[in-house]
């Protein structure tokens, strides 16, 4: 298998190159309908004249990857069913307008085989706002499953790749158990958001893609976890959200009841999965949020 040449690969010679700058419009129907497609309930999302309405955190994490210099030469895509979500990491720095245009900037960080035609491309992503500050960090891996060969590179130094790293939770009674029922449309919504990929609504595209029917997004599942997490740990406030990081460990179906299982690991964070009764279907996770003001 060959080696993936970073250095070949990117144009100015250096694995830390940012790909172009993507520029990104949206308006209060893409921020309401965002949120109803993760099942938000609470006003301050889903209403626009709520006197606190808000974009929901969670909402970029759509643009992960977006404008990375990727050599599909050497870094083959995978068609559209056997491209899957595999980890996905956000911080929010700075709350998003609620309506406009943002600017997506991105860098491929690793790819790594994960046996015969089946590989792992992570990229780091940062959104900036009119004033030029940075709103939101990303980082995303996808497995690309089918393709016929797949070059290796390490993360590359001071990307801040840390966010695959193994994440424990403790053997003792969980500290929040807290779900939601998935709606039985709840993909056919989710997809309005601009996630097309026919996995998640064609049966025979669902066949194809090793599943018996239909699954979740993957950030369907995200979201589902995000919006859980912040209305039963910061009473659904967004200024509160810090940090969300999960791993994608199996599919989750609409209709499925999900549950988010959380443990206290220091101030203002908890680890956690999510299943679908006695399945895992997110681990490695945690959520960090600001401690409530006094």
């Amino acid at each position: 298998m060959a080696t993936y040449d970073a250095k070949a690969a990117l144009p100015d010679g250096s694995p830390s190159h940012w790909g172009s700058a993507v520029d990104i419009s949206y308006d209060q129907r893409d921020v309401l309908l965002y949120a109803v497609g993760i099942g938000v309930e609470d006003l301050r999302f889903v209403y626009e004249r709520h006197p606190g309405f808000a974009v929901f955190p969670t909402f970029a994490i759509r643009w992960g990857g977006a404008g990375a210099p990727i050599d599909h030469a050497l870094i083959p895509p995978s068609p559209g069913p056997l491209n899957i979500d595999a980890e996905r990491y956000i911080e929010l720095l700075k709350p998003l307008p609620l309506a406009g245009t943002v600017h997506v900037s991105s860098r491929l960080i690793g790819v790594h085989p994960r046996g015969k035609g089946n590989g792992f491309v992570e990229t780091e992503s940062r959104v900036t706002d009119s004033d030029g500050e940075v709103c939101v960090r990303m980082v995303n891996g996808s497995f690309r499953r089918g393709v016929a060969a797949l070059g290796d590179i390490e993360p590359f130094e001071g990307s801040g790749t840390t966010y695959s790293a193994k994440v424990d939770v403790p053997d003792r009674a969980a500290d929040l158990d807290v779900g939601t029922r998935i709606g039985d449309n709840q993909a056919h919504v989710y997809r309005l958001s601009g996630d097309y990929n026919p996995l998640h609504i064609d049966p025979a595209a669902a066949k194809f893609g090793g599943f018996d029917r239909p699954i979740l997004h993957g950030l369907c599942t995200f979201g589902h976890c995000a919006q859980l997490l912040l209305g039963a740990l910061c009473g659904g406030d967004p200024s509160r959200f810090g940090k969300l990081k999960v791993r994608f460990a199996s599919p989750v179906f609409p209709g499925d009841f999900l549950r988010v299982v959380a443990w206290h690991d220091g101030p203002g964070r908890v680890v956690f999965n999510a299943r679908v009764d006695d399945r895992v279907v997110v681990s490695n996770a945690y959520f960090e949020f600001n401690e409530a003001r006094t």
